[in-house]
């Protein structure tokens, strides 16, 4: 019989086309991108689907790697005489757009600005990548209706996921967990660490609505919210990859997002009459294999730190037996980790593992034993609130933030993290600031361009140095949620008089 890991957390070890690879962290194996080994590797693990996001993920990140030698290939014929035609002409062909004119046409001056190139390029592909996600929404999940009746019947009306803000942890709800990334509620922190307050308005925003509006159900339904913390480890190197916000101290992490979620029930509890509460639950991801571990809780909601279901364990004591037989093993290692957990969390929890499980093959498939980037290796910056088409492993740093001064540790990490990526080779730090608004709400477009614009002073004014030596570009960008249009652009430092993407 398979049992459940019983150890501390501090021992768990489109439309883009073609481009190559030259950032550390890009998508494919040196094949190509071959699969290893075929197959899913594990008779619960969904083939059809992996590679469906397989080829979006290689896509996309293709993209945003062939800016590097498409913009050294136009930097090599700068001073041929039909330059302007030809580096347009190279840009159309690589990267789907073409290039600010003004910055072709002074060329001739001094130098090619391929800094400014470099951000315009980096902004020019996140459009893209948006307009391409909200039009077409690659990453649809067949069963999102599904999950939503699921979810209830397992006792909750609510799944609001707290993970990492590292880049590291952005696809853990559409690739890690497998889940509906419309039917679950994600808001990234550094170090899993969430605001309370935030957390407690979401809550009542959730509530009312089942009051007042009998969404997702209805205020007699017997369902709860859940609130789920992801910290992460690496297995491969973990006293120097793990989640720097904790000293890559796993033990630690784990109990800091433990002491949140016990704070936040706590809050709830207090601060509102009639037996309200929520339901909690903690995870841990190493992201060295997208491998997760589960704390299951007790009877009564507690969590144990030294008490967990290693899905990679089970993965491999489960690749060889029929399907029925590993879901079996799944159920199994849940209960014997906590025999008085209740039914539905329990339920839900299998699915999280089995789900998982396909993750695993996902990257035993197509990057071998672990991710080669097991590091940092995003490619921008993103800063303030939205980004919920962010799915992608390593593709941002996320800073969640309403002011630069109440975020002023994560912007600095993110600062540091592309010092070492980008600026370390000459080129500038993109930081794209983004606060989304409500299109039927009076004055909120107008109160987001305005937060964007303070914001992007502050960025500026911070990291002044960076800004002066053209090496910190900021565009900033908004989007109406009540409507299903893409992003709109709003000002972008590389061209004040034209915008990144408008082509």
């Amino acid at each position: 019989m398979l049992r459940s890991t019983r150890q501390s957390a501090r021992n768990a070890g489109s439309q883009f086309g073609p481009a190559p690879l030259r950032r550390p962290g890009a998508v494919g194996l040196p094949d190509g991108g071959a699969v290893r080994g075929g197959g899913s590797g594990h008779p619960l693990g969904r083939i059809a689907e992996n590679e469906k996001l397989h080829t979006y993920e290689r896509n996309v990140k293709e993209a945003f790697d062939s800016i590097v030698p498409t913009l050294k290939q136009i930097s090599a014929v700068q001073h041929e005489k039909d330059f302007e035609h030809q580096a347009q002409r190279i840009a159309r062909d690589a990267l789907g757009f073409e290039l600010p004119d003004d910055i072709l046409q002074d060329a001739w001056v001094e130098q090619l600005d391929m800094r400014r190139l470099f951000a315009w390029c980096v902004f020019s592909t996140y459009k893209r990548f948006c307009d391409d996600y909200y039009l077409n929404n690659p990453l649809a999940s067949h069963d999102a209706a599904g999950f939503d009746e699921f979810l209830q019947a397992c006792g909750f009306h609510t799944l609001d996921i707290s993970p990492c803000a590292d880049g590291r942890l952005a696809h853990v709800v559409r690739y890690v967990l497998r889940l509906p990334q419309e039917s679950v509620r994600r808001k990234s922190y550094a170090g899993a660490l969430f605001d309370i307050e935030d957390s407690i308005q979401k809550w009542i925003k959730v509530e009312l609505g089942r009051y007042r509006e009998g969404q997702p159900n209805t205020a007699d339904e017997p369902t709860r919210y859940l609130k789920a913390v992801i910290y992460h480890y690496s297995s491969v190197d973990p006293e120097h990859q793990g989640c720097a916000a904790h000293g890559s101290d796993t033990a630690v992490a784990a109990r800091a997002g433990l002491e949140k979620l016990n704070a936040f029930r706590e809050a709830i509890e207090n601060s509102f009459c009639c037996g309200a509460s929520i339901d909690l639950l903690l995870i841990g991801l190493d992201t060295d294999t997208d491998a997760i571990r589960v704390h299951v809780p007790d009877g009564q909601g507690n969590i144990d730190l030294d008490v967990a279901v290693d899905a990679l364990s089970l993965f491999d004591a489960t690749a060889r037996v029929g399907a029925s037989e590993a879901t079996g093993a799944i159920s199994s290692a849940v209960r014997e980790a906590s025999p008085e957990v209740t039914p539905g969390m329990a339920q839900l929890i299998e699915r999280l593992i089995e789900n998982n499980f396909s993750q695993i093959a996902y990257v035993r498939n197509h990057h071998g034993s672990h991710y080669a980037d097991i590091g940092h290796a995003e490619r921008f910056i993103g800063a303030g609130v939205g980004f919920e088409e962010i799915q992608l492993r390593n593709l941002m740093y996320f800073a969640y933030l309403d002011t630069v001064e109440e975020a002023t540790a994560d912007l600095d990490v993110g600062i540091k993290i592309f010092t070492g990526l980008n600026v370390s080779h000459s080129l500038p730090v993109p930081v794209i600031v983004r606060f989304d608004h409500h299109g039927h709400v009076p004055g909120s477009r107008e109160r987001a361009e305005t937060h964007c614009a303070r914001v992007a002073e502050a960025l500026t004014s911070r990291y002044a140095d960076l800004a002066g030596r053209g090496l910190l570009h900021v565009l900033q960008v908004t989007r109406d949620v009540d409507a299903s249009d893409s992003i709109e652009i709003l000002a972008c430092s590389v061209n004040a008089q034209a915008r990144a993407g408008a082509h």
